[in-house]
């Protein structure tokens, strides 16, 4: 499964862990993703879904 959000596309970022002597070595940022179960078309569906769509309110939680 694709470490990706449903709603607003947040997927892992990469780029360099640097110490403090300069080595580089290459690393991935995950986004904080959350399986929810959620309206869709007015169905209960289990999404992942990144925190801070759950925040905002981008995504309607079933109760």
């Amino acid at each position: 499964m694709a470490k990706v959000c449903e709603i607003c596309g947040k997927k892992p970022t990469t780029g360099n862990n640097v110490s403090h002597a300069h080595n580089k070595t290459r690393k991935v940022w995950y986004p904080n993703l959350q399986k929810v179960k959620a309206l869709n078309n007015g169905t209960v569906r289990s999404v992942k879904v990144c925190t801070r769509c759950i925040r905002s309110g981008a995504v309607t939680k079933a109760v």
